[in-house]
């Protein structure tokens, strides 16, 4: 039986296998930057602190975002693909290790380093979401409702994606885990950051600039 893939699969398979490690990887700098996590990992870091610190984190990870899965399913399924069972697979496991191991190469970071960590979080975890978003082979459980909320409501995803990132900060901090400096820059950027990267790098990297353009020339003669 012939298996229909989708059209430039292998870049969008690249693009989302480095997406998830690499928004894995960038929480792990967000964890050793004491300056708190990124929106999503407040409430999921939180919620498991509150309720589940007898189970690993991963494991809770892996548990949380399958009932997530099962809400994407019955909103939009268009979003569930590939990179959804490898983020609900990996990511908890990935963000262990790398904090692991940070810490072991950085045990008593100055402030400068710190902030340099936080830097490289947010900058990393908006690239690698904008990657695996654009891949188009499924995103995270979590990034999928924002982007559902966008286009069931026609706002813009940036504003969509404030108001779910404010509303995960909001359940972490009630379930006892503080904000810091980085989830406060996450939650308010995160969303013109993610799109920034997908205009000048994911977008022209799988359809090449000249569509992107001519797309974009299209839209503004609309």
């Amino acid at each position: 039986m012939k298996i229909n893939l989708p059209d430039k699969f292998r870049p969008r398979l690249i693009m989302t296998s480095a997406g998830v490690i690499l928004c894995a990887i960038a929480v792990g700098f967000f964890k050793c930057s004491l300056f708190g996590v990124d929106p999503f990992q407040c409430f999921a870091q939180g919620s498991w602190m509150r309720f589940m610190s007898h189970v690993s984190y991963g494991t809770y990870y892996t548990a949380l975002s399958f009932l997530m899965l099962v809400l994407d399913f019955f909103l939009d399924k268009h979003y569930i693909g590939i990179a959804t069972f490898i983020n609900m697979f990996l990511t908890g496991y990935i963000v262990d290790f790398s904090e692991a191991v940070i810490h072991y190469l950085v045990p008593s970071p100055s402030m400068t380093v710190r902030i340099l960590m936080l830097v490289i979080a947010v900058v990393v975890m908006c690239f690698a979401s904008s990657l695996y978003m654009t891949s188009d082979l499924g995103v995270s459980v979590y990034d999928a409702i924002p982007i559902i909320i966008s286009n069931r409501t026609k706002k813009p995803f940036r504003f969509c994606r404030i108001g779910c990132d404010l509303l995960c900060v909001i359940i972490g901090t009630l379930c006892g885990l503080l904000p810091g400096l980085g989830t406060l820059i996450t939650a308010f950027f995160m969303g013109p950051l993610i799109e920034f990267f997908n205009i000048r790098f994911s977008r022209p990297f799988l359809y090449g600039q000249k569509q992107v353009n001519a797309e974009s020339s299209g839209g503004k003669e609309k």
